[in-house]
């Protein structure tokens, strides 16, 4: 049987078929091949129109049917993951109002700030376990404040993957996990949070249906299917942050198992049974994929938004006057220079409010430069130093805080596809990375399987090894 993942990143969507048999596999695609625009009309704003995530969803899946050797009616299943913290609002139709508020947009910075004092700590870290900070709920007061004609036409509030979801079904939904994502979860009384809600005058009707991240009843609707090709009535059977997803697809499901990402944006995220808490707001607590009534199961995470942002635009302008560097030379040119950058430093700190600096917008700098020694290859490896040492302070938040950090795994793909940065990595936290051959929309059509029960248990789902040779782990050169 076959499975498919579908990834909605906020640069591009990767799709991915998933052979259930073999647990590898079978072909994956990503649409579009540049990335997708973000639209940035006013300071700090960060725009994506929820369509034009449907339209690459549907023309990646045309080009994943050319690729593999199966037909689109064998997949028996449909798992999703996406960009956190947005907000789509759609209106009775369906239809929606405004363009996706998405997870790096900082407008509601001070609406989270100003909810904090007037809720007061207590509440907030206690039942929250966050800030309302710049997240979900907090764009929505944005929308409230600003957009009044806009906000008189809601019925539902959705995040982004509850958008894909919507397409493919037919009806709103939602879950427990991606309403802790939006900060409307209270932890407490394992509910929507209703006093968030009623301090802002959010009616509670806004929130969808909410399905369990794993299984659920959703199904894939006549339109959907015809679209896409595939058979209508399969599960819609696994729904997952990015960061959370990202955690299920490297097999980081129990207490004390640490991944790492760093794409668009970079992240440290810790699974735990405890519901830690950081009232400075650097680190930030959601329920994880696998929580569930008997084990609690939270994911504290640490977010730098400028990881690859910060490196694709250093790509981005260095190809300016000349033919395109890819990926593969700019982590060639950085093999040729030593340890240091000889004294280059690159802050990426340029892609909106960085939490870990408490909502604060530091902004992206390029230090020491010397014109007569300084080359491209030291800016590409000063940029993956920077990048390196920005993820390191999110290493130190979490020790503080009483987590671990000994052994990290990675999925083998953006940053992690230059072993400089690797070794980087391992050197600056003092950690072993593993690296895995996977990607989220695996990982999504792998939690398909699992929610739609083809794999009885996540031990089954995970049985197959796919981590590469052991001499592929980065350890630190002390280890």
């Amino acid at each position: 049987m076959y499975f498919l993942g579908i990834d909605i990143g906020s640069s591009s969507v990767k799709l991915s078929v998933l052979n259930g048999e073999t647990g590898r596999a079978a072909a994956s695609a990503q649409y579009p091949a540049v990335e997708l625009e973000i639209a940035s009309p006013q300071k700090n704003w960060a725009e994506q129109d929820p369509a034009t995530w449907w339209e690459c969803v549907r023309l990646g899946c045309q080009d994943l049917w050319r690729k593999g050797n199966f037909s689109p009616k064998d997949i028996a299943a449909v798992g999703i993951t996406y960009q956190m913290h947005g907000l789509v609002i759609v209106d009775k139709n369906l239809e929606v109002l405004r363009p996706a508020i998405i997870w790096c947009d900082s407008r509601a910075v001070e609406i989270g700030d100003k909810a904090l004092k007037a809720l007061g700590g207590d509440y907030c870290f206690s039942h929250l376990l966050n800030s309302p900070g710049n997240f979900t709920a907090s764009k929505l007061r944005w929308v409230q404040q600003n957009e009044p004609e806009i906000y008189r036409q809601i019925h539902k509030i959705l995040l982004p993957g509850d958008f894909i979801a919507l397409k493919l079904s037919g009806t709103t939904s939602t879950s427990a996990g991606g309403l802790s994502e939006g900060i409307l979860w209270d932890f407490k009384e394992s509910a929507p949070a209703y006093r968030l809600m009623d301090h802002w005058q959010f009616s509670p009707d806004f929130i969808p249906t909410i399905e369990p991240n794993i299984g659920g009843t959703l199904t894939v609707g006549a339109r959907a299917a015809e679209e896409l090709g595939i058979s209508a009535g399969i599960p819609i059977s696994y729904r997952a942050g990015d960061q959370p997803n990202n955690a299920f697809s490297l097999n980081v499901l129990r207490p004390g198992e640490i991944a790492a990402n760093a794409g668009t944006s970079g992240v440290i995220y810790a699974v735990t049974d405890q519901p830690i808490t950081d009232e400075a707001g650097r680190v930030n607590t959601f329920l994880h994929v696998t929580h569930n009534d008997i084990e609690t199961r939270n994911g504290v995470l640490l977010c730098v938004n400028g990881t690859g942002r910060a490196y694709s635009w250093l790509r981005q302008i260095l190809s300016a006057n000349g033919g395109p560097l890819d990926y593969v030379l700019l982590n060639k040119l950085a093999e040729n220079v030593a340890i240091g950058s000889d004294g280059l430093q690159f802050v990426p700190f340029g892609n909106g409010a960085e939490r870990m600096f408490q909502n604060k917008t530091p902004g992206a700098h390029i230090r020491n430069i010397d014109l007569n020694r300084h080359s491209i290859g030291h800016l590409v490896r000063a940029a993956q130093e920077g990048i390196v040492f920005a993820l390191n302070r999110g290493f130190d938040v979490i020790k503080e805080l009483g987590g671990r950090c000994d052994l990290v795994r990675a999925s083998r793909g953006n940053m992690f596809l230059s072993d400089i940065f690797t070794q980087a990595f391992a050197n600056t936290t003092g950690s072993t990375i593993e690296l895995y051959e996977t990607d989220g929309a695996e990982g999504a059509a792998r939690g398909a399987a699992l929610g739609c029960g083809y794999y009885k248990s996540a031990e089954e789902a995970f049985r197959w090894p796919y981590r590469e040779r052991s001499d592929r782990a980065y350890a630190t050169a002390a280890k």
